[in-house]
């Protein structure tokens, strides 16, 4: 019983980091089953399953406050879900001592990338409102499904900086569209995995859990969205995920590494997650005027961009 109120209490607090930052909620998940010894695939098919439940909240109520592109659903969407329903193949074939160093290597590149991304470039404005093509948009859905699905996380971490990135689309609105795309990718991810593995080796507690705590988080994250700022909560994230998957890999067959190394190797990313986060505190504190004033004229009705 302990164990499920964790679960869902884990499940509440990353749908809120999701929900708010478009990223996250997988990873953290995932990241916590890896950590009490559950299967990889079995964790990322846990993660996935309740997904397919908090999603559809998540995308219900970034619809009703005004956060979502359905162009931009639709583009990312579709691709997404095939590249999803083919990593959770993947994984399903791997053993479970290749499987778990591998997923923590995919989660501590995704944890520092957000980490970086976050801390020293924040999120950029100056194109916003040029349209997003296609082009853009399939590949990185099939990318960004297919890592989810591996990784047990993924689709957040690598679709939303990218589309962050191009400058196009005002925060509150990729990190909408991201979540609510991520339906289908769920869906497809877990196809793959009762496919790959049965539902036999799936906790269904462990899921109804992860689905309740999301649930009660989704409305929530979608109007925060708005007032978080999203800087300093990616560096925050990019932290807790690097720490948790570098204990993982240095805990692992492949590595073993002996107390005093390990010990070495937290109070660095300790420092360094301490420093990112004061800087990005800094960087928001020294921009916030200018931030706002951006996130008022992206509410307000644009007049048409010129295609590029």
């Amino acid at each position: 019983m302990r164990k499920l109120l964790l679960l869902a209490l884990v499940g509440l607090g990353a749908q809120l980091v999701d929900g708010s930052l478009g990223m996250a909620y997988g990873v953290t998940s995932t990241t916590l089953l890896l950590a009490i010894g559950t299967n990889p695939a079995a964790a990322s098919a846990t993660v996935h399953l309740a997904e397919i439940g908090t999603t559809l909240a998540s995308g219900a109520s970034h619809w009703k406050f005004g956060n979502v592109d359905w162009k931009v659903v639709a583009k990312i969407g579709v691709p997404g879900a095939i590249g999803a329903f083919a990593g959770a193949t993947v994984l399903s074939g791997l053993s479970t001592e290749v499987a778990a160093p591998v997923m923590a290597l995919i989660l501590l590149a995704l944890g520092i990338y957000i980490l970086v991304r976050f801390t020293a470039f924040g999120i950029p404005r100056d194109r916003l409102g040029l349209p997003l093509r296609k082009r853009f948009l399939g590949p990185l859905g099939l990318v960004a499904g297919f890592v989810d699905a591996t990784g047990g996380g993924g689709w957040g971490p690598v679709g939303t900086p990218a589309i962050l990135a191009s400058g196009r689309m005002e925060p509150r609105k990729v990190i909408g569209s991201i979540d609510t795309s991520e339906f289908l990718v769920a869906i497809a991810a877990s196809l793959g995995f009762l496919v790959g593995i049965g539902s036999e080796n799936i906790d269904f507690g462990w899921v109804a859990a992860l689905l309740i705590g999301g649930v009660i988080a989704a409305p929530i994250a979608a109007w925060l969205v708005r007032h978080i700022p999203p800087r300093i909560l990616g560096s925050a994230v990019g932290g807790v995920i690097i720490l948790t998957n570098t204990r993982s890999l240095l805990r692992s067959d492949w590595i073993d590494a002996p107390d005093n190394v390990r010990y070495a190797f937290y109070a660095v990313i300790y420092l360094v997650w301490a420093g990112a986060l004061a800087y990005s505190i800094k960087q928001y504190r020294a921009h916030r005027d200018l931030e706002r004033v951006d996130s008022e004229s992206a509410d307000k009705p644009a007049s048409a961009p010129t295609p590029v």
